[in-house]
C-alpha cells in the first residue's frame, strides 16, 4: 500500500481509504455484518488505515458497525473520520449532542480526522449561525478532534469564500476524470491545494459511473492497459494528483476492494498519456447524456417513496447500453407507488442532491422516456 504524509504532523495515512456509506446489505437493507466485517479485515490487511463514516450512512448504523468492525485492532493503528451533518442541527446545543452522540457510537473518545459534512451556501448559513466553528474548535482544544475540515458540494467560489472565512487542516472534495471540468473539480483541487491544504478525495468512479462506461469508452481504456480494470483507471487518476492525501472508496465486495488494493498500491499510478486516454473516455461517456448521479441516497427521504437513485441507475444504464427495452422493463417492474408519476415536485431531492441535479425536471424525463413519450 502506497503512504501519504499529513504536512501538518507527518502521520502516514494510506492513499486508499475505505468508506463506510456503501457496505454490503442483507434482504432486509441492513449491513450483512459478517461480510462487511470481513471486508475490514482484508483491507486493515492490507494496509488501509484511515475508515470514513458519517451520522446518516446506513440509516445511522454505518458508525455502529465500523466500531465493533474496528474493535479488534489498536485505536492508534488506524484513523477514524466522521462528520457534522449541519442539517440535523436546528440550536447550537444539537452539535454538541450529534458530536456526543457519534463519539458513543464509534466507541472513541476521539476522532482523528472531523469533518462539516456536504458543505454548501445553505449548509455554511448554518454553520455560520450556529456559531459551529467555535463548537469544533473547542473539541480539536480538547483532543476529541485531531484534524479539521469539510466536505464540499458547491461553486468554486463558495469553496474559496469558506476556505479563506476559517483555518481548516484538509478538505474533502468530488474528484474524478470526469468531473475534472464537468464539475470543475480541477479549479477546486488547485483552490485548496494553492493554499497548502491536502485534499481527500471522494467519488472517484463517481458513485459507480466510472465502473462501466459506454461500450466505446470501455474499449478505448481496455486498448490503452489490457491489465487495468475499468475502475481501475479513476482510482489511480485521483491518486496520482498531487496534494491528495487519500482516496475513499465504498467498497461493497471483496472483487472491488483487491482491485482498489492492488490499484493503489502500485508506485506507478499514472502517466500523462493516461490522463489523455482517460479525457476522451469522459467525453465519450458524457455524449451518452446520463444523469450525473453518484447514488449517494441523500434524495432517499422522498415523501412519496420514489425510488430516485434506482430509477437514475437504470437511466444511465440504458444510455450507456443503447438498450431501451431492458430499460422499460426494469421501470415496470418497480411497485406503482415509486415511480415518477408520483413526484409532487416538493423540491426536497433537489435541495438535498449534492450534485444540484434538478431531480424532478429529470423524473419526469425519466417518466416520458418509459411512456415513449420521447
Amino acid at each position: 500500500m502506497n503512504y501519504r504524509g499529513f504536512n501538518k504532523d507527518g502521520a502516514r495515512v494510506s492513499l486508499l481509504g475505505y468508506g463506510a456509506m456503501r457496505f454490503p446489505t442483507d434482504d432486509s437493507g441492513e449491513i450483512d455484518r459478517a461480510q462487511a466485517k470481513k471486508l475490514i479485515d482484508i483491507a486493515y490487511a492490507s494496509g488501509v488505515n484511515y475508515y470514513d463514516t458519517a451520522y446518516m450512512y446506513h440509516d445511522g448504523k454505518s458508525e455502529l458497525f465500523l466500531a465493533d468492525a474496528l474493535a479488534d485492532y489498536p485505536r492508534d493503528s488506524y484513523f477514524l473520520a466522521d462528520k457534522m451533518p449541519m442539517w440535523m442541527a436546528d440550536t447550537a446545543d444539537d452539535i454538541d449532542r450529534i458530536f456526543d452522540d457519534q463519539l458513543a457510537k464509534c466507541k472513541t473518545d476521539y476522532f482523528d480526522f472531523y469533518l462539516v459534512h456536504a458543505v454548501d451556501e445553505k449548509v455554511i448559513s448554518r454553520f455560520d449561525e450556529l456559531g459551529a466553528y467555535d463548537k469544533l474548535i473547542a473539541r480539536k482544544k480538547a483532543g476529541e478532534i485531531k484534524r479539521l475540515g469539510f466536505s464540499f458540494h458547491d461553486s468554486v467560489e463558495v469553496l474559496e469564500s469558506f476556505l479563506d472565512k476559517y483555518e481548516w487542516d484538509f478538505v474533502q472534495l468530488q474528484l474524478n476524470y470526469l468531473d475534472w471540468t464537468y464539475q470543475r473539480a480541477k479549479e477546486q483541487y488547485e483552490a485548496v491545494t494553492s493554499r497548502g491544504i491536502q485534499v481527500i478525495v471522494m467519488e472517484p468512479v463517481r458513485g459507480g459511473s466510472l465502473v462501466n462506461l459506454t461500450q466505446q469508452a470501455n474499449e478505448l481504456l481496455r486498448a490503452a492497459h489490457p491489465d487495468r480494470t475499468i475502475p481501475a483507471w479513476a482510482m489511480r487518476f485521483a491518486a496520482s494528483r498531487e496534494g491528495v492525501l487519500c482516496v475513499l472508496s465504498g467498497m461493497s465486495d471483496d472483487a472491488a476492494l483487491y482491485d482498489n488494493i492492488a490499484s493503489l498500491s502500485d508506485p506507478r499510478l499514472f502517466t500523462a498519456e493516461d490522463e489523455a486516454v482517460a479525457f476522451k473516455a469522459a467525453e465519450l461517456l458524457l455524449s451518452a447524456k446520463t444523469v450525473p448521479c453518484t447514488a449517494c441516497g441523500y434524495c432517499s427521504a422522498c415523501p412519496q417513496n420514489i425510488a430516485i437513485p434506482r430509477l437514475f441507475r437504470m437511466y444511465n444504464d440504458a444510455s450507456v447500453s443503447g438498450n431501451a427495452g431492458s430499460f422499460k422493463q426494469s421501470y415496470n417492474s418497480l411497485p406503482t407507488e415509486q415511480q415518477p408519476t408520483n413526484c409532487i415536485d416538493c423540491g426536497l431531492c433537489r435541495d438535498r442532491c449534492p450534485q444540484h441535479i434538478d431531480v424532478p425536471a429529470r423524473l419526469r424525463d425519466i417518466d416520458r422516456l418509459a411512456k415513449g413519450d420521447i
